[in-house]
């Protein structure tokens, strides 16, 4: 089955039926229209490409206005990813996904974006330990060596340095569906998801 494409709304606890509280995210998630169905022609694969949310007029290309129309669609989707189709699946093209897809005690896997976290040390970076953090060490979180400096005179290739943390694709698997909320369309799925909030996410089983 396919998936749905989602927003993380935030976290919270909900209580179950014994009283133990469960943290969870809500993620509003679709509705998802069918933008474009591949019978697995060419590329070998049968998939369905589904759209979510509308973009603004102005920020439209008449390339993504054109391709909506072929949907039946008044607006172009903000964000459109493939999903990939099982044998005996089949969706038309203008249909609606909703969170009707998943039911509570589902597991499923969310990817999204992690949050980015900037230029940061190995310590944060890495988990380095640091050196000495008393009697005013000057060099307490720096790397450390970066080599010999006879043999082989360079860094190594895959050395741990500083640098850009956070920020990419990331996927969590085997998250609890724990509530469907059809009403307002929301996910609560068990534990944290990737991404901060208002993030986009995609959510498969």
């Amino acid at each position: 089955m396919p998936g749905l494409i989602g927003k993380k709304v935030g976290m919270t606890r909900i209580f179950d039926e014994a009283g133990i509280q469960v943290p969870v995210t809500v993620i509003e998630a679709g509705p998802c229209p069918v933008v474009q169905v591949n019978s697995g022609g060419s590329d070998g694969h049968k998939a369905v490409q589904l759209g979510f949310g509308a973009q603004g007029a102005r920020q439209t290309t008449r390339a993504e206005r054109g391709h909506a129309a072929k949907a039946g669609l008044e607006y172009a989707p903000s964000l459109m990813r493939e999903f990939r189709l099982e044998d005996g699946e089949d969706y038309q093209v203008g249909q609606q996904l909703t969170v009707a897809l998943f039911e509570a005690g589902d597991l499923v896997k969310v990817t999204g974006d992690s949050k980015g976290r900037g230029f940061t040390g190995v310590v944060k970076r890495h988990g380095f330990a640091g050196r000495p953090g008393s009697h005013g060490h000057p060099e307490s979180r720096t790397p450390g060596s970066m080599g010999p400096g006879t043999d082989p005179s360079r860094v190594i290739k895959g050395k741990r340095l500083p640098g850009r943390m956070g920020g990419v694709r990331t996927t969590i698997r085997n998250l609890q569906v724990v509530r469907v909320d059809g009403e307002r369309n929301l996910l609560f799925v068990k534990g944290g998801v990737p991404g901060a909030r208002n993030g986009y996410v995609v959510i498969s089983k």
